[in-house]
């Protein structure tokens, strides 16, 4: 039987992110159609809105060699460590979202004074007795695949570039994944059977 190859299941496009507080409730994440389009994010899970390049997801794992003297080869690998991360950086710039990006609680947004077109409002950064963590939501744009981080701390640079040109100012942000107290660090959930794969 000769060989051939299938057109791959591709995912393109960035997506669209979410932030949640710690123990908030997950999306049922029942697939209608072969997609997620039906299952609404809980109202506790708050967009971040539209980003600079999307998102990257990375799952790097660790792994040392176990050596013997009398081989010059490893006997085996142990793995050591292993580090889940997503990167994204933010154009919606807005106060509530640079609080979230500095692991801050809301609180850290105040009014200073007014309402409406008058507000003027105030974000000061985090004591570390106050420092927050969340859970972080992705959702592919043809909403076929989801990723749940269920304990996540920002841990990268918030870097922000205001500048001329037309690239916006984004809120830099790097998602380092912790393993809550119960359960998994992270789950991917795939709608269809097209993205269950053989």
């Amino acid at each position: 039987m000769p060989l051939s190859q299938a057109t791959p299941l591709l995912l393109r496009e960035p997506g669209f992110l979410f932030s949640a507080l710690l123990a908030s409730a997950e999306p049922l994440h029942a697939a209608a159609g072969s997609s997620y389009d039906a299952d609404p994010w809980p109202v506790a899970w708050i967009p971040w809105g539209p980003t600079l390049e999307g998102s990257v997801f990375g799952h790097a794992t660790n792994v040392e060699p176990v050596r013997v003297a009398e081989l010059f080869e490893a006997v085996a690998y142990s793995v050591t460590e292993v580090t889940t991360t997503l990167a994204f950086a933010v154009t919606n710039f807005t106060l509530h979202n640079m609080a979230r990006a500095m692991n801050a609680p809301s609180s850290a947004v105040t009014t200073v004074s007014g309402t409406g077109a008058t507000l003027s409002s105030k974000l000061e950064p985090p004591d570390p007795e106050t420092i927050v963590r969340r859970m972080i939501g992705w959702e592919s744009l043809d909403h076929t695949l989801r990723l749940v981080g269920r304990q996540c701390l920002n841990g990268g640079e918030i870097q922000s570039n205001f500048a001329r040109g037309a690239t916006p100012a984004g809120i830099a942000t790097v998602w380092n994944f912790e393993r809550p107290a119960s359960g998994k660090a992270f789950a991917f959930y795939g709608a269809g059977t097209g993205r269950l794969g053989a």
